[in-house]
């Protein structure tokens, strides 16, 4: 009978060691993964938009800028022509990229429709119905 108690108490113990050992890999998991997005965060770019009759440049320092007139776009454009979600400029691949998203009145680079994600430059003019936004800074 002791025997049976014996191997019965060896292993809740190796299960109890084996959850221990579960549950510190996940957290040290759950740590880096967050100590990598943080990083990647702190690396990205700042992006500077200046919109049409506008003495400031906005700032941004995120992986996406959606554009448009909804309330939950991060650059809010109060105009009729504009999309309640017309544009997004994202980061990817190392640099900053426009792309319409299937916006009524159209996206423009440069006078030129979108019609697929282009890469932004510093100078750039982007039009998002009759409302000019002009790319500042990249940095």
């Amino acid at each position: 009978m002791s025997a049976i108690l014996l191997l019965v108490v060896r292993i809740i113990i190796a299960m109890g060691l084996y959850a221990f050992l579960g549950w510190a890999f996940w957290t040290l998991y759950q740590d880096l993964v967050s100590q990598a997005r943080s990083l990647s965060i702190e690396a990205l770019p700042k992006l500077s938009l200046r919109v049409q009759n506008e003495p400031l440049p906005r700032p941004f320092q995120q992986l996406e800028v959606m554009i448009g007139r909804d309330v939950g776009c991060d650059l809010r454009l109060a105009d009729s022509t504009v999309s309640g979600r017309h544009a997004k400029i994202s980061f990817q691949q190392g640099q900053w990229w426009l792309e319409d998203l299937n916006s009524t009145n159209g996206t423009f680079l440069n006078q030129t429709r979108l019609t697929e994600p282009v890469v932004l430059t510093i100078g750039d003019e982007i039009r998002c119905g009759q409302v000019q936004i002009y790319v500042e800074s990249l940095s």
